[in-house]
């Protein structure tokens, strides 16, 4: 069994089978022409608890072949143009090939003594992110499995700087459309269940600074200590930009901790034409990125950053066997001082790849196609008499509902909305997502795939509207 650990003896067996799935990947990739087969849950299921995992095939080429029945064929890949569903993108190759050396050499970001160069690779990635947010000298961060555990991590900094050891008396503004790790992350910190005021948004999703001022000033009367505002860079429903200026205002003025979940809007960091939309993040305390979202990477790669490095010491525990306390007087860099986690993936390698050879530009100008093809897509909507679109999209997010001429009830247009989304992924023919607005059930696309058209939203639309109208012609024969 030694003969399949990686080691200097190994070496061509590991160039075999590496190249062996890589050519199986490639070759699904190249013709793969709808992004998912509508496979069942019952269909497929049997197929996986057939599968005798005391029973070895001994052989990578046996395992491959059987990894395509159980996994490759049926996958749901985001690489296709008709993908159009979730906060998922298409990958770059310089960050796959990233994924591939981080993976072999399998380096643990928590101590330098783990993974030295890739320490500082991991730092000078973070140096860079706050230095394009614009945090200041003082800034730091670290990498995360993703935008959870970075807001996660972001409200215990806030909870800890609010200095009350009255949980009960903590509040956390958040929008009503905010991220649900916001309400989540609550009541991991031990706060109580009113803890997260949700504050009412505009008609354009956007977070009410009149009604957080109010907030704030019914916390201060009621003796709350209002622990941290979390205003949203990119809503998940919308792609909504909470006005920033405006709360960071309001922050200062009461003393509360300013976060700006950016996992989604993070990619406007790296535009050339939308940067703009980002002002006001420069004067939060701490920030999400999310890199597998809008910088085309793969999962995970993310990083929660702060203003004031001395802030993470509120995540920092020392372990004598790991990262002793006479480390930080000798000057050596251990990431886990600053990190929720212990051991941690080199997920920042994948960035810094993409950095190296496309350039920072490089990611920004896929995210501006992306934007620029919601602008199309909501001008389709908008023309649209089948469809009701909810805002003008200032992402690429676009939230719609298929509205029949023939039909007034509210609930059987979501039951044909519902049934059109359902059909539409047994199909395999498309993937689009589904949300809730006013208690009603509108459909979402999630366009983050450069590759996508104006004529893949055309297509899609009609497949959806095809599917909704036979749902509401069987409905009326069944009434019949």
């Amino acid at each position: 069994m030694r003969s399949h650990l990686l080691n200097d003896l190994t070496a061509e067996h590991y160039r075999r089978s590496v190249t062996e799935g890589v050519e199986r990947v490639a070759a699904r990739l190249a013709t793969t022409d709808r992004p998912f087969t509508g496979v069942t849950v019952d269909a497929l299921a049997p197929r996986i608890e057939r599968i005798d995992l005391d029973r070895p095939l001994g052989d990578t080429s046996a395992v491959l072949d059987e990894l395509e029945e159980v996994y490759l064929r049926d996958a749901v890949y985001f690489h296709h143009p008709r993908y159009l569903a979730h906060l998922n993108c298409p990958v770059v190759i310089p960050a796959v090939l990233g994924e591939a050396v981080l993976s072999a050499v399998n380096s643990s970001l928590d101590t330098w003594d783990q993974s030295a160069g890739g320490t500082l690779i991991e730092r000078r990635i973070v140096d860079w992110t706050a230095e394009r947010i614009g945090l200041g000298a003082n800034a730091d961060g670290v990498f995360t499995s993703g935008g959870s555990q970075s807001n996660l991590q972001a409200l215990l900094l806030a909870r800890e700087e609010a200095k009350t050891e009255d949980l009960g008396r903590l509040r956390v503004l958040a929008s009503e459309v905010s991220h649900f790790s916001v309400k989540k992350s609550a009541k991991l910190l031990g706060l109580g269940p009113d803890a997260v005021i949700t504050v009412p948004v505009d008609h354009d999703k956007r977070m009410q600074t009149v009604a957080l001022a109010r907030e704030l000033e019914r916390c201060a009367q009621d003796g709350l200590v209002p622990m941290a505002v979390v205003a949203t860079a990119g809503t998940t429903d919308f792609g909504s930009i909470d006005p920033l200026p405006e709360i960071a205002e309001l922050c200062a003025q009461y003393g509360t901790w300013l976060h700006v979940d950016a996992a989604y809007g993070c990619g406007l960091l790296v535009s050339p034409t939308r940067r703009h939309l980002l002002a006001g993040i420069e004067r939060a305390d701490s920030v999400t990125v999310d890199y597998h979202k809008s910088f085309f990477q793969p999962v995970s790669s993310s990083a929660v950053l702060v203003r004031d490095a001395a802030t993470l010491r509120h995540a920092t525990y020392h372990a004598e066997y790991l990262n002793p306390r006479r480390m930080v007087q000798e000057r050596i860099p251990n990431q886990v001082d600053k990190s929720l986690q212990t051991t941690r993936r080199f997920d920042a390698l994948k960035l810094w790849m993409t950095l190296r050879v496309m350039g920072a530009d490089g990611i920004g100008q896929l995210f501006d196609e992306v934007c620029d093809l919601a602008e199309q897509g909501w001008r389709l909507l908008a023309a649209d008499p089948r469809y009701d679109v909810v805002v003008q999209p200032t992402l690429s997010t676009l939230v719609f509902r298929y509205i029949p001429r023939a039909v007034t009830d509210p609930a059987e247009i979501d039951r044909a909305n519902l049934h059109a989304r359902k059909a539409l992924f047994a199909s395999g023919d498309a993937v689009v997502a589904g949300t809730k607005v006013a208690g009603r059930h509108y459909l979402k696309f999630t366009l983050l795939n450069p590759e996508t058209t104006a004529a893949d939203i055309a297509a899609v639309l009609d497949l959806i509207a095809g599917h909704a109208e036979q749902y509401l012609g069987d409905s009326l024969d069944r009434a019949c």
